[in-house]
């Protein structure tokens, strides 16, 4: 896959979770966070929780879940992103880190499979 195609499925699998996070009842208030520790895809609020979202795409789950991608050194990228994002918006709410799975077996467009995955980094 070249870059604008991964561009183009990255942003893709990130319509459809700020989507279905919507649905749920979370309020996306940002996409595509970035500073120099690191990018946050969506961070999204509920009463509760403050979450930082990473958002996989994969066609299917042949070669892995899609939360399996989120790695040790992924994980700890987007804990000190998120570190710094707090630093600069204070808040009450509890971090959370989750992670969307996002399916689409028939291609891009097509029937999709979503899944969240709530606190996924403990």
């Amino acid at each position: 896959m070249e870059a604008a195609e991964k561009r183009t499925a990255g942003s893709y699998g990130e319509d459809v979770a700020a989507a279905f996070l919507t649905r749920k009842g979370y309020t996306v208030l940002q996409r595509n966070f970035s500073c120099r520790l690191g990018e946050i895809d969506i961070i999204a609020s509920d009463a509760a929780y403050l979450l930082f979202v990473e958002v996989k795409l994969r066609k299917d789950a042949e070669h892995g879940l899609a939360r399996e991608f989120v790695t040790g050194s992924k994980q700890k990228k987007i804990i000190l992103t998120a570190k710094y994002y707090l630093s600069k918006h204070p808040t009450a709410l509890q971090p959370r880190f989750d992670v969307v799975e996002v399916y689409t077996p028939g291609g891009l467009g097509g029937k999709t499979y979503v899944r969240l995955i709530e606190d996924a980094f403990s």
